[in-house]
């Protein structure tokens, strides 16, 4: 059945199973949508009293109640291994200083709006977690794929959560406790105040890691060594930098060993590398989704909030994989699962350098031959196809009118009829026209307003709409598509699985899509 949020009287139903299939077929597509688990998120909600958590924020990491926000941050492990071992006295140290400064956070805060503020400061809710863990580690000689690693996660995760705790009610001594505190979970007989209502969570890092120069939340690596095109369309490979120290101290480094483990994406079956340097650089795409499960599941163990994950799967992967994995993230006591199916999306989100085939340009149809020379007279009546493109600017209704010919005009209509962003959207409309009746082919105009942004975007993800511009070249995109014409659509000049932005690998975590090579982030 399906409840109004506000009443929570029923307003239809849907079948159980169909539902679920259909987000298992959407998965295994394009790798959305990921899913939570509410009903075990509503059971370790700290202030059932206040109200029931509905969604979480878009990685899926920070379950959250109306009005309240995000205050988040991360310890980085690959810091705190001293001499092959856990440094746990620094990391003690670390947790209560991040807990006395992500409070400090709410505090010093400005909100956009009353109810946030109120909301925030009530719960005082913080999410401190980690990222460097596939650093750890790999400096602690521990395979990531092995139970040891599974092990040591949950007890470095218990050791931060406990501790931070601690931090906590230590700061509720001192400051006193949140002010939703009563009715809470926390308000038993003899039990001792709190500062915040949750105080771990494990979020996927995408940016602050490459600001670190770590690996990403408790990700595995994602490559070894991999490749970006810089300006002047020069290749160069970027290692690993814990790998190539190893390579270098144990004599099997070399360019070209580095190109090929670029090239292949994984040092897997790669012999000349020593067989315990191989099991310990396993990547994302050698781990078993079981693998990758139990470890999410290890560190879900100790964390208030939830855990943001990626199980990775290779294209050959089936829908009855898809569906094991959400089974088993649930049979887990995981809060929620994103997976990502490789080369699933048509713009690759990843890549790790495999060469792929040259793109040769299609012989163009007849509709669609080159006529500069001349511009189409328009006939009295033209077949159209409307689309609607959400913009930070409103919705926008884009029409596309052909003639025998093919392409010949665009109409563009804002929801806000006037303002500037409609009368720019007139000019793409008229200019894009008149370059259809001049014989400009489509792709050319896809490729021209494709990616141009402006301070409005709307959406997140595939659905991202980064200005109205961008909106028209999506639209005619779709309508390539859907008219039988995508294959005259000219590929990105990037490499597959390439940033947008700068070309670089791009990584898939949380559900989103984040270059370390630019910082460009797909949910930012």
């Amino acid at each position: 059945a399906l409840l109004n949020p506000r009443d929570q009287k029923p307003a239809g139903t849907l079948n159980a199973r169909k539902v679920f299939n259909r987000i298992v077929k959407q998965a295994w597509e394009n790798g959305e949508p990921g899913i939570i688990f509410l009903d075990r998120l509503n059971k370790d909600n700290p202030t059932p009293h206040i109200g029931e958590i509905e969604s979480t924020n878009p990685c899926g990491e920070q379950p959250l109640l109306p009005y309240e926000s995000c205050n988040l941050g991360s310890i980085n492990l690959g810091k705190l291994v001293s001499q092959g071992k856990v440094n746990w006295d620094r990391l003690k140290g670390i947790v209560q200083l991040a807990v006395h400064f992500l409070d400090n956070v709410i505090e010093v805060n400005n909100y956009p709006l009353p109810q946030i503020d109120e909301m925030t400061r009530s719960n005082r809710k913080i999410g401190l977690g980690v990222m460097g863990w596939a650093d750890m580690l790999i400096l602690l000689g521990i395979p990531y794929d092995s139970a040891e690693a599974t092990s040591l996660g949950e007890q470095v995760m218990k050791f931060i959560n406990d501790e931070g705790h601690a931090a906590s009610r230590a700061l509720a001594r001192l400051r006193g406790a949140f002010p939703n505190f009563k009715g809470s979970i926390y308000d038993r007989p003899g039990a001792e105040p709190i500062r915040n209502a949750t105080v771990t969570t494990i979020a996927p890092t995408g940016t602050i890691s490459i600001i670190a120069n770590a690996s990403s939340g408790v990700e595995p690596l994602f490559a070894v060594s991999y490749v970006r095109q810089v300006m002047d369309k020069n290749i160069l490979v970027e290692v690993n930098p814990l790998f190539e120290k190893i390579a270098k101290s144990g004599g099997f480094y070399s360019e070209e060993l580095m190109q090929r483990i670029a090239e292949h994406g994984t040092i897997h079956d790669i012999k000349e590398i020593p067989e315990s340097i191989r099991e310990l650089f396993v990547t994302a795409h050698d781990i078993t989704p079981e693998v990758h499960i139990a470890m999410q599941a290890a560190f879900q163990l100790h964390t208030d909030n939830a855990v943001s994950k990626t199980v990775n799967f290779p294209n050959d992967a089936t829908m009855e994989d898809v569906e094991k994995v959400y089974r088993l993230a649930y049979q887990s006591n995981c809060k929620g699962v994103t997976i990502y199916r490789d080369g699933s999306r048509d713009e690759q989100v990843l890549s790790t350098g495999s060469k792929k085939e040259e793109v040769i340009a299609l012989p163009l149809p007849v509709h669609a031959e080159d006529k500069r020379s001349v511009k189409r007279e328009r006939p009295k009546a033209l077949k159209g196809w409307t689309y609607q493109m959400q913009t930070g600017c409103g919705p926008l209704y884009i029409t596309i009118n052909e003639d025998n010919s093919g392409l010949f005009e665009v109409f563009t209509t804002m929801g806000k009829a006037g303002g500037c962003a409609a009368s720019q959207c007139e000019a793409i409309g008229r200019m894009v026209s008149l370059a259809w009746r001049s014989g400009i082919q489509g792709r050319s105009v896809v490729k021209q307003l494709l990616g141009i942004s402006c301070h409005s975007p709307s959406g997140f993800g595939d659905n991202k709409v980064l200005s109205c511009a961008d909106a028209v070249a999506k639209a005619i995109q779709a309508h390539l598509t859907l008219t039988g014409h995508a294959d005259l659509v000219e590929a990105p000049s990037f490499d597959k699985g390439a940033c947008p932005e700068c070309g670089g690998v791009v990584e898939h975590e949380g559900g989103c899509a984040v270059c370390r090579v630019c910082g460009y982030s797909e949910c930012a």
